[in-house]
């Protein structure tokens, strides 16, 4: 009997040990469309000027295999407006256009045996084209509001234990394999991950990311260094590209935590040093800070105040803060005024809100955002004429329902009521005084294998 037991114990070790790192294949997708109609979205319309109307769609597939030291992940994806190929022509119309990519091809190998150390223990290599998302999505994040969002080519060194986090990343980009030299035309092309407010991408990436887990909350600490190509002017003022890159390095902490039972407060600040893609001396920097008070299950509402420093006309340093590789639509207004495709000049912006949120069921929620912004810098005519630093309030109002687990709907109206400051930097003549903005998105994500 003792040996029929013993016998026993011994099957039943060799088959759960194995347990740990049995390998594991998913497969999943993403249909999502959004439906826009844009009467002065990005930027207010000049009078006269009629309202857009389209819809986008991203089609994604995603394979992901984990194994015993090992994670492997690919994500396909394609992103076009309906209507973009011509519907008998099995070519790309346009081949600017063209948004078949691949988002996403990373592995991932752990430095330390799974099966010996403690559960929760990290310390692993990832390596490949990978997205970067790092706190509240400030300066790193995946900007998946974007059809095609945001990937970097990079490899990513991880640590973490008892609530502690290190990151190390690092991305070197070239062209094209070269025999000799190692000059980099960041200019982006198709749909590139790209850099907010400067047109190119980075040569190269260094960064830092220290976090650690509190008792409510988290705190943690963000380094950044990205290098842009030098670049020359000829005589007709034309970019040559030269050797050797200009540096800028972005740093600041981050923290989330309870107060109480009832608020929630969440703060960042960044400063910004070293030389901008021209070359100027730069020190600039942003701070966040955001409260959000749950009076119940239902309704929660709360304060926030966001301020990114501006450039003086005529300051030979640059004082405009760029929120790097982060997702603006997430913070600036959903119209995404500033910080985003368009440009509002540099003068930095001070934005007031207040946030609300209800929960009304399991699946259905509201929310609706007012914003008050203003310019950080004077705002000044061509003949330095002293403007108002008020650039106009946005309303948003986004409503989300999930109709199951996979598949959800989200629709949204938004209104933007603009001042001449504003027409004045963004180089809008004649503008229309409000601006409106509409979307029907509907995303679809089956699980085909898990």
């Amino acid at each position: 009997m003792k040996r029929a037991l013993l016998l026993l114990g011994m099957i039943g070790t060799g088959l759960l040990a194995p347990m740990r790192t049995m390998a594991q294949f998913s497969l999943s997708g993403q249909l999502r469309t959004r439906t826009e109609l844009l009467d002065g979205q990005g930027t207010m319309l000049s009078k006269g000027e009629k309202p857009a109307f389209f819809t986008s769609q991203r089609t994604r597939l995603n394979a992901g295999y984990k194994g015993y030291r090992t994670q492997f992940f690919v994500a396909v994806q394609d992103v076009r407006v309906w209507g973009q190929d011509a519907s008998t022509n099995n070519r790309i119309t346009n081949s600017a256009l063209n948004g078949l990519m691949l988002h996403e091809a990373w592995g991932e190998i752990s430095l330390l045996d799974t099966n010996q150390t403690k559960l929760g223990k990290e310390f692993a290599l990832k390596i490949g084209r990978q997205e970067f998302v790092y706190d509240d999505s400030r300066v790193l994040g995946n900007l998946d509001w974007l059809q095609q969002a945001r990937r970097h080519d990079a490899a990513l060194i991880k640590y973490g234990f008892n609530g502690f986090t290190a990151h190390l990343g690092v991305a070197y980009n070239q062209n094209r394999e070269f025999k000799t030299g190692t000059l980099y035309d960041g200019v982006p092309i198709g749909y590139p991950a790209g850099t907010n407010g400067i047109g190119t991408m980075y040569k190269s990436l260094q960064f830092l990311y220290l976090g650690k887990k509190l008792k409510s909350g988290n705190a943690s600490f963000l380094a950044v260094k990205d290098d842009f190509q030098k670049y020359t002017l000829d005589t007709a003022g034309v970019k040559k590209l030269a050797d050797g890159v200009r540096s800028r390095v972005t740093f600041g902490p981050y923290l989330q935590t309870k107060i109480g039972k009832n608020w929630t407060l969440t703060a960042n600040a960044f400063y910004q040093a070293g030389k901008d893609k021209d070359g100027a001396s730069l020190s600039a920097y942003m701070y966040s800070v955001r409260g959000m008070y749950a009076m119940n299950r239902v309704f929660s509402i709360g304060p926030g105040f966001d301020y990114t420093s501006g450039t003086v006309s005529g300051s030979s340093k640059n004082h405009t803060f760029d929120p790097l590789y982060g997702t603006p639509h997430k913070f600036w207004g959903q119209m995404d005024y500033f910080y985003a495709a368009n440009a509002f000049g540099k003068g930095g912006l001070s934005d007031l809100y207040i946030n609300t949120t209800i929960k009304a069921s399991e699946k259905l929620s509201f929310n609706t955002d007012l914003h008050h912004f203003s310019s950080a810098a004077t705002v000044r005519v061509a003949d330095n004429q002293k403007l108002s630093s008020g650039f106009g309030e946005e309303l948003d109002i986004i409503a989300n329902y999930n109709l199951t687990k996979s598949i959800s709907f989200q629709g949204g109206y938004c209104a933007f009521f603009s001042t001449n400051s504003l027409a004045q930097v963004k180089g809008v003549k004649n503008p229309q005084k409000m601006s409106n903005w509409a979307y029907l998105m509907i995303n679809i994500k089956p699980e085909f294998l898990k």
